[in-house]
């Protein structure tokens, strides 16, 4: 059994990053959770990896709520720039 739950590092963090979206099974967070109790280096990457994920949520978020310009504006601009060319 304990053969079982005994991972490397290269699909820990595999695990690690379908957890952050919610994919991972009931299995491999365990598999995660027992690997993180003997690996250092893999703990720091998941909380590097949650602080990142925290970080892109709230740039998403700024994305989100800026506006784009109008087309009408769009073509103003547009004629604006073709006059300065000429």
């Amino acid at each position: 059994m304990l053969k079982k739950l005994q991972i490397n590092c290269d699909k820990a963090t595999t695990i690690c990053d379908k957890s952050q979206y919610g994919e991972a099974t009931l299995f491999e967070k365990i598999q995660l959770s027992w690997h993180l109790l003997v690996c250092k280096l893999c703990s720091s990457y998941v909380k590097q990896n949650k602080s990142l994920t925290k970080v892109f949520k709230i740039k998403a978020a700024d994305c989100k709520e800026q506006k784009c310009m109008s087309q009408k504006d769009k073509e103003a601009l547009k004629k604006e720039l073709e006059k300065v060319k000429s």
